[in-house]
């Protein structure tokens, strides 16, 4: 290698070694291997150099951009370790400390989780309607989570709902976290006598994943059951809880027909809402909320209770998706991220309960 080549190596090399940042490394390589880096420009006047010598000057060049390019790497990994050892350094957290004593308010105060305090809102709402809260395990049997509902093994309805299975029992039947709430209504209406009238909020499980979706997420179900129970008494209801949990006297409620195997007939439930702004109450447009419908005659009789002298409705709707359009949540995953920041944006004062005195 001529001299000035190895001149321009080893004050390359000096400047490596003191390059203390990824940003000073990167000035090191632009004014070497940059357009009009020193390397870049010797390999432009390779044209100049005589023929006889063109060829191992070449060569000679080709074997020092090789060099350079491995040595700017290579302090490039240093310099990504150090800087990642100094991060973990700042950050390192003794989870074996005591928690320190927060004050009770200030910016370090804690917060009730979103999904929390629309629970707490759920239950003051239909509370003050006569409903009780039931609930029940999040393992469920194949006839409590499926057959008692009128879903059959060979019904398509299984297909959104064939999910997370466990280890078949004595009977050959495997158990499955629940996929709905609704096996809690077929417990309760084994268990009490009508008339019944109870919301079922609680975790359900789902092979899904993605910004509106999640495989474990929460639901809540209502179930009435009485004697002379009819259609207008479930619009009542769920116009009376919508307007009043989403704070809108005049919101848009639309009922839709639709299908569902424990209900008959059955209701999907739309609220007027602005497409383009995503305010509710407001423009032209419709968004589902909820599904809803009398219940089944065959579930009534699967459960002991005479559908001839008893009738009644349900409906079923996503906790988190009435809590993202209540707050203006445009994101489902940060729910279960556990992001101080995030939670203290989003969630309610500790000491402020939920009651239809703040018009929830």
């Amino acid at each position: 290698m001529t001299d000035d080549l190895a001149s321009l190596q080893a004050e390359t090399e000096a400047a490596l070694a003191a390059a203390g940042d990824l940003r000073a490394l990167e000035a090191v390589r632009v004014g070497t291997l940059g357009k009009s880096g020193s390397l870049t420009a010797l390999l432009k006047g390779l044209g100049q150099v005589p023929a006889e010598q063109r060829k191992e000057r070449g060569a000679a060049l080709n074997r020092l951009k090789g060099a350079l390019e491995a040595a700017i790497e290579a302090r490039r990994v240093e310099l990504d370790a150090a800087a990642l050892e100094a991060r973990l350094a700042a950050e390192r957290l003794d989870v074996t400390l005591p928690p320190r004593p927060f004050p009770p308010a200030g910016p370090e105060a804690g917060a009730i989780h979103p999904i929390g305090r629309t629970v707490e809102e759920l239950t003051a709402i239909f509370g003050a309607m006569g409903f009780g809260v039931a609930e029940g395990p999040d393992i469920e049997g194949d006839w409590f989570n499926f057959g008692a509902l009128n879903i059959p093994d060979h019904h398509p309805a299984r297909q959104d709902h064939d999910t997370f299975y466990l280890p078949a029992g004595p009977d050959g039947r495997r158990p499955v976290l629940r996929t709905h709430t609704s096996p809690v209504q077929i417990r309760t209406m084994l268990s009490q006598e009508p008339p019944v009238r109870v919301i079922v909020p609680g975790r359900t499980y789902r092979a899904d994943h993605d910004a509106t979706h999640s495989p474990m997420f929460h639901q809540v179900e209502g179930l009435v059951i009485d004697r002379g129970i009819t259609l207008g008494h479930l619009k009542g209801c769920l116009i009376d809880f919508l307007r009043a949990f989403f704070g809108i006297s005049d919101l848009p409620v639309r009922f839709r027909a639709s299908y569902f195997p424990f209900t008959e007939p059955s209701m999907e439930v739309d609220i007027g809402w602005n497409r383009k702004t995503g305010e509710l109450g407001k423009g032209g447009d419709w968004l589902e909320i909820l599904g809803s419908g009398m219940v089944h005659p065959k579930v009534l009789a699967n459960c002991g209770i005479d559908p001839r002298e008893w009738q009644g409705f349900a409906f079923g709707m996503g906790i988190e998706r009435i809590t993202m359009l209540k707050h203006g949540i445009p994101d489902l995953r940060p729910f279960y991220e556990s992001d101080v920041r995030w939670l203290r944006h989003y969630g309610a004062p500790v000491l402020s309960p939920a009651n239809l005195v703040e018009g929830v």
